[in-house]
């Protein structure tokens, strides 16, 4: 369908729009004319990704003055090629002449672009990306341009070469859509690389779809994004927990095996460096000489050795000449060795130690004789002579290269960092296990680049409530900042509040209550009535994998385990993936073949936060707990003092905040349509409180009535029963009867005329 919205032409791939996805576009298109960032929360279900590409696609084809690149960042493959599955759609509907001009495609890892027999044939990612380096570096072609019969080349990586050189890459990839599938089809098919194909084409792109890493790590941002202009409009898409992938990126962990593995990279290096000294010293001293006029001069590299120049460090220092004391290679590695020895040193505390950067790096100067400039440039300075020696196999050197990326962050960052010593495990005291930690606490840190860089950052996900915190945990201002609710032509979702069993016991996960047998036990009975009233598949969250283990055992203890597999199998998720895997194969066919089953999973674990339960796989789900972290953790605590003490951010509204998140995460899972239908009992008394509850998504709250609330076991059974009762009732699917869902382009142009009228 193609519609006007305030006066703009959009083009919409489907023949009906939902009312919250034409607010939706309203609120994109202001922030778009504002120049402005827009903070967004959708409605699962609701067609978020489809109004965003088609707002923007649209503007940029009715605005050709000024012409909009989307940069459009997800958390999963999986996501991934949804989108790019909707772009697909979307330009089979657009004017001829627009479609055959439009690039769109997806950028990932080696591992799932390679399409070389050999290289693609490792297991692991790292293993991939060794295998592709020993096949395209530059000096692996130069070896082969003089001994070709010795040296093995990258055919794929050969023809992209010659392309790229000739500047006809355009040729090889004609304008259109390009999934994950088609870019390894036209790899095979043109006997090009696929990865480098793509990694060059982003450039010239108007959709690039790809992981949040590639712009909020510096170290992949450097590489992938250093080109994108500050017309791309960028696109967080379910960022709900965009916070933490900000921290995550900027945090690094030491541990004992890390320094051992650093000090055999050390040795490997210095006996390459001895065998250079003896055949090639040129090349040792043309390091050199490019060292002193500063790393910034890498631009050149050949894409393949791309990998090898990733400036985690602002533009000015870059410009900067690399410190003479450790621009000779040997030199440099003495000064890593005093580094590690260093830390093996701080690693040998019998107390746990929080230092702020400023006093770390003071103490390192004292000890080891490196200032903070030396440490600044350690990780760039590796890189580089990493590169000298003509070392591919970067996977084995992960151990010095966490060394280097640790001196460089605790170098050029000041504040929003903390260095916590724990020489044992904070859940079990009694094993030694020391780690330094290099802990970020202030997000806003990854993401002011991409903020300061770009004209318009939209984040958007349906679980962002409440959404007044994200500005000041991001440290940005929206000129939009707005949530919406579902609209429904039946009451299809069933929120409930569960204080306490059917004994009249209250339930909940807090520490004083949730090892308490009454608990356990009520916990049981909901699970098990709930098993035997509800059709097909039951999700339970848990706060965390070690309770999940104690409630279970204690489950099967008491025979409650047994009784709930008269009903249903019960399948369990582990920290193993490929353990979850098959157990999400198994729970799916379980739901296929009519019996129903039981999937137990973890808040915050890889099932909340990516798998979907809709249809059959998920008529319940129950939220057995609040999820909080855990709250004796000391890096949380120092990033709540770091809150409080930078965004007024008080610890209990912070800790709040993130739990609720994290369970209208959990049971969002269950509703992926408009069509479908689903229960959610959130089973503690701590969510019968207002200043809890209130804190779910508008979409969640609408649907909890004051009669679902302060429930026990019983009295929720006759809800479900009730709910599921009416749920299998046909219904009106176009809302003729009153409500309206779907709205078609007759729908628009009255309501555009109506608003002309008033």
């Amino acid at each position: 369908m193609r519609f006007d919205l305030d006066g703009m032409p959009v083009h919409f791939p489907y023949a009906a729009i939902y009312p919250e996805q034409h607010a939706y576009m309203g609120e994109l298109k202001r922030a778009l004319d504002a120049r402005g960032h827009a903070l967004l929360e959708m409605p699962t279900g609701t067609g978020k990704t489809a109004a965003l590409i088609s707002l923007i696609t649209s503007y940029s084809l009715a605005n050709p003055s000024r012409p909009l690149r989307l940069i459009y960042c997800t958390r999963t493959v999986h996501e991934m090629e949804k989108t790019l599955a909707e772009l697909r759609l979307l330009f089979a509907h657009l004017p001829p002449a627009a479609s055959r001009s439009l690039l769109a495609l997806g950028l990932s890892s080696r591992k799932n672009l390679c399409v070389h027999p050999q290289a693609s044939a490792a297991a692991a990612r790292d293993s991939v990306d060794t295998a592709c380096r020993r096949l395209t570096a530059s000096w692996v072609r130069e070896k082969a341009a003089s001994d070709p019969e010795s040296t093995p080349l990258c055919e794929f990586y050969e023809t992209f070469d010659r392309a790229a050189a000739a500047g006809d890459l355009a040729s090889l990839m004609p304008p259109g859509v390009y999934t994950l599938a088609d870019l390894r089809a036209l790899g095979r098919q043109r006997r090009v690389c696929p990865y480098f194909l793509a990694r060059q084409m982003v450039k010239y792109a108007n959709v690039v779809v790809y992981s949040y890493q590639y712009l909020l790590d510096p170290k992949v941002a450097s590489i992938v994004s250093r080109e994108m202009q500050k017309e791309c409009v960028v696109v967080f898409d379910e960022a709900h927990n965009i916070d933490n992938v900000c921290i995550e990126a900027l945090s690094v962990s030491i541990r004992k095996q890390t320094l051992e593995g650093a000090e055999r990279n050390l040795r490997r290096i210095s006996q390459e460096i001895d065998r250079f000294k003896a055949t090639d010293a040129n090349r040792l001293r043309a390091e050199y000489n490019r060292l002193v006029d500063g790393l910034a001069q890498r631009g050149n590299l050949p894409i393949s050795d791309a990998w090898l120049a990733n400036p985690a460090l602002p533009d000015d220092i870059l410009r900067e000449a690399v410190p003479g004391n450790i621009r000779r290679a040997e030199h440099f590695l003495a000064v890593l060795r005093r580094l590690v020895r260093f830390l093996d040193g701080r690693l040998e505390t019998e107390n746990v130690e929080n230092e702020m950067p400023i006093a770390f790096v003071a103490s390192i100067h004292s000890s080891a004789g490196i200032d903070q400039k030396m440490l600044r440039f350690c990780y760039d300075r590796l890189h580089s002579l990493m590169m000298t020696l003509e070392i591919t196999d970067t996977d084995e050197f992960m151990h010095i290269q966490t060394i280097c990326d640790f001196a460089t962050l605790i170098g050029t960052y000041t504040r929003g960092f903390s260095i916590i010593i724990e020489p044992y495990d904070e859940r079990m005291p009694d094993i030694r296990d020391p780690v330094i930690q290099l802990s970020c606490h202030d997000a806003s840190l990854a993401i002011r680049p991409v903020f300061d860089r770009f004209e318009t950052v939209v984040i958007t996900s349906g679980t962002l409530s409440p959404i007044d915190l994200y500005p000041r945990l991001l440290n940005f201002n929206p000129v939009i900042s707005r949530s919406f609710t579902m609209s429904l032509t039946r009451d299809c979702i069933c929120p409930m509040v569960l204080t306490r069993g059917s004994d009249q016991l209250p339930v909940s996960t807090k520490f004083d209550m949730r090892s308490d047998p009454g608990v356990v036990r009520n916990y049981g009975r909901l699970l098990l009535e709930m098993a035997s009233a509800v059709p097909d598949g039951i999700v339970c969250f848990f706060v965390s994998y070690s309770y999940m283990d104690g409630i279970v055992n204690s489950w099967h203890e008491m025979g409650i385990l047994q009784d709930i597999m008269q009903y249903k199998l019960v399948f369990i998720e582990t920290p193993d993936v490929v353990e979850t895997t098959l157990a999400l194969d198994n729970y799916r066919k379980a739901c296929d073949c009519g019996r129903g089953a039981v999937f137990f999973s973890v808040a915050r674990g890889k099932v909340a936060e990516g798998i979907d339960f809709d249809r059959h796989y998920g008529r319940l789900v129950i939220m057995f707990g609040v999820p909080f972290q855990y709250t004796l953790s000391r890096i949380l605590l120092a990033r709540l003092e770091y809150l409080r003490e930078t965004f007024q951010i008080k610890e209990g509204d912070f800790l709040t905040f993130d739990a609720l998140r994290q369970a209208a995460q959990c049971v969002g899972r269950v509703i992926r349509s408009k069509a479908d239908y689903g229960m959610m009992i959130f089973a503690d008394k701590r969510y019968s409180r207002h200043d809890k509850r209130s804190k779910l998504p508008g979409w969640i709250l609408s649907h909890l009535h004051d009669a679902h609330l302060n429930l026990s076991t019983d009295m929720a059974l006759h809800i479900a029963r009730e709910f599921l009762r009416r749920m299998a009732q046909p219904y009106d699917k176009t809302g003729s009867g009153g409500k309206k869902t779907l709205l078609t382009e007759e729908d628009l142009q009255n309501m555009a005329q109506d608003e002309m009228e008033m």
